[in-house]
């Protein structure tokens, strides 16, 4: 018999075989259809010959994609292992469930085709819920196989006292614990010293009896001691008469995602600390050139000048102060971002900090302007709360009001809006007559760095941080700030509120009192700290006995400051140059000066190095940090660091004339 007589041979026998089989190309077209195929499935041959078996399969389906994936999964892993493989359930024919065996045929390395015969899969049947359930496999074992067969989750079951009753191949890679370990032994041993000791194990079963579930996240250990961090549900389980018959614990692995989390917060905190240190830099670098230049400026101003010069000056410290303040918004700003401003307990009168913001504005105003302010009586006279930073949040909403009206009125109401046993809730609304906010720009007032100049139509300076450092701090004070649009006419209406603490009674009377007698006789110290020409007086009577020691890197500030200090009268002021030279400038004559001025940044040995020296050696002299870095926390560490006092460069005359008062005046 020739090779022709064989292959029809062959192809007779296929087509006779009783049982429906497909012979398949490596390919996938179906080459030869069985006649026991043909008949079962009620289908033409011609609908398989030549056709590609997934289309002849599943063409039609709404679930074709989805059909495939097993089929092809199963002749890949037969393909790879050379062998016979079983796909449950690939074909369905009405409503008839097949399963392929097929057989890949190889000739040496050469893949020749694939045998498809199909019988047809048991099918069991499962009532669950008033519904027929049919599958190839019992529900209880696809379940039970389930549950092995999941290597990402240890699920187990607890009996009512929390003991282990089942394990899954996912507990034992998870924690450890062959089966026959663990089973029997109570799921407390999962758990830390101090997690059990807290009763966590406890309290967990008992929320999730009395709420039905219970989900926590933390450290578990396994068999080897070894922890990880885990989430954990626990959920009670009941059998069909309600009956309490234990619980269902399904743990979750999420060591990986913990590590990711700390490793973010600790970049976060690297940032921080970074930013924070380049805030500090920059303060640093900006603030000692802006202290030489305001006060040379300053100290040029107190000499014989023409109107010509005088006007010049004018305008390099007035253009100088604006710098420093958008210097300070920035630094407020990003203070505020990192969450490191802090709120102060003082007493405050909110009618004097908003008057004097007023009479600040005032000078300000364009010509024809006017500005007035109104205080209800019943705003208290004195609560607890940070006056600096009442005043700033004021400064920036009537500065705006003043910015921004060319002419017409500015109207300041400061109210009682509530109040209970402990707090008043203090509401300051300022009414301008400017060419108010249009709809869009409104939606943008309080975010930073948001103006509504445009950047080439800019009159008016600033960062666009002004309204958004004020809402900040309002918000830390348990306030708001608002804007609503003028109803009478054209301009604007924004409002803040600060929440004040109230004085304890004994405290506030005491108070009240000492505010009366200031109102109507005031103290030397109140005349001291508000009169700047008493505080001159005072300065020239003290000033010229006076010996000062002034501890300053940079050139130009040491000139600016022996300038500034011998414009109060003092004559007695020696300079160095670092920290060493202060100590050994003390060692040597421990009694030649009355105060120290102490840099904070110099080199060989800084201001809070040689101020430690300077205590440990018994040195009582008072010692006033004058520093550039002004960033939350420095002043806090001048005191920790044993000096006595702090000024922020550049330096304010009076502030500078007041610290000096204040230590030097026989007490």
């Amino acid at each position: 018999m020739d090779g022709s007589a064989k292959a029809l041979a062959m192809s007779e026998i296929i087509d006779f075989l009783p049982i429906p089989a497909l012979v398949v190309s490596p390919t996938y077209r179906i080459v030869r259809a069985s006649a026991g195929l043909v008949r079962t499935w009620g289908r033409k041959s011609d609908e398989f010959i030549g056709n590609d078996l997934f289309q002849a399969l599943y063409q039609g389906s709404p679930t074709e994609r989805f059909d495939r994936i097993p089929l092809i999964y199963a002749i890949e892993t037969a393909v790879a292992a050379r062998d016979i493989r079983l796909c449950y359930a690939a074909y369905v024919a009405d409503g008839v469930s097949w399963t392929a065996r097929i057989t890949p045929v190889h000739r040496d390395d050469e893949l020749l085709c694939f045998i498809f015969e199909w019988e047809k899969a048991e099918t069991y049947t499962t009532v669950a819920d008033g519904d027929i359930i049919q599958s190839w496999l019992p529900i209880n074992e696809a379940f039970r196989l389930l549950v092995q067969a999941v290597k990402d989750y240890a699920i187990f079951l607890l009996d009512t006292r929390g003991s282990v009753m089942t394990w899954n191949k996912g507990a034992e890679l998870m924690k450890g614990y062959k089966k026959e370990e663990i089973v029997g032994k109570h799921f407390s041993t999962f758990y830390g010293e101090e997690d059990i000791r807290s009763r966590k194990p406890e309290r967990e079963l008992e929320i999730c009896l009395r709420e039905g579930r219970v989900e926590d996240e933390g450290w578990r250990y396994r068999r080897d001691g070894s922890r990880f961090w885990a989430n954990v549900v626990i959920t009670a389980i009941y059998d069909k008469n309600g009956i309490h018959v234990g619980f269902g614990k399904v743990t979750r692995n999420l060591t990986e995602r913990k590590e990711a989390e700390l490793r973010l917060i600790a970049a976060y905190e690297e940032s921080t600390k970074l930013k924070n240190d380049f805030l500090a830099n920059i303060s640093h670098e900006i603030r000692t050139p802006m202290h030489g230049m305001l006060s040379a400026c300053s100290l040029l101003l107190d000499g014989a000048l023409t109107e010509e010069q005088r006007e010049t000056a004018n305008i390099i410290e007035e253009s100088g102060r604006i710098l420093l303040q958008v210097i300070n918004d920035i630094l407020d700003y990003s203070k505020l971002v990192a969450g490191s401003f802090s709120i102060h307990n003082d007493k405050v009168d909110i009618s004097s900090v908003v008057s004097s913001v007023v009479r600040s504005v005032q000078t300000t105003l364009t010509p024809g302007v006017s500005i007035k302010l109104n205080v209800a009586p019943d705003v208290p006279p004195l609560a607890q709360g940070d006056p600096l930073r009442c005043r700033q949040i004021a400064d920036n909403i009537v500065g705006n009001a003043g910015k921004f009206t060319d002419e017409g009125t500015i109207s300041v109401k400061v109210s009682l809006v509530d109040e209970d046993t402990t707090a008043y809730k203090i509401l300051t609304e300022v009414v301008d007559t400017g060419h108010g906010v249009s709809e869009d720009a409104a939606q943008k007032l309080f975010k930073p760095f948001t103006q509504c100049d445009t950047t080439y139509q800019k009159r008016r300076q600033g960062t666009g941080l002004g309204l958004s450092i004020a809402k900040s701090l309002a918000e830390l004070m348990d306030g708001d700030v608002g804007y609503k649009a003028n109803p009478e006419c054209e301009g604007s209406i924004f409002w803040f509120s600060v929440q004040l603490k109230k004085l304890k009674s004994l405290e506030r009377v005491r108070t009240l009192d000492d505010h009366e007698k200031e109102s109507r006789e005031p103290s030397p110290h109140h005349a001291l700290e508000h009169d700047a020409a008493t505080q001159w007086s005072h300065l020239q009577q003290i000033a010229p006995k006076t010996r000062i020691l002034a501890a300053e890197d940079n050139i130009i500030n040491q000139k600016v400051l022996v300038g500034m200090l011998h414009a109060f009268g003092f004559k007695h002021v020696t300079v160095v140059s670092d920290g060493a030279q202060a100590v050994s400038a003390l060692s040597n004559a421990l009694h030649a000066f009355d105060l120290i001025l102490m840099d904070i940044s110099m080199p060989v040995m800084n201001g809070y190095e040689a101020t430690m020296c300077l205590r440990e050696r018994g040195v009582g002299l008072p010692i006033i940090a004058m520093t550039a870095y002004a960033l939350k926390g420095d002043m806090e560490r001048c005191l920790e660091k044993g000096l006595d006092d702090y000024i922020a460069k550049p330096v304010n005359r009076q502030l500078l004339m007041r610290l000096l008062l204040k230590w030097l005046e026989p007490q």
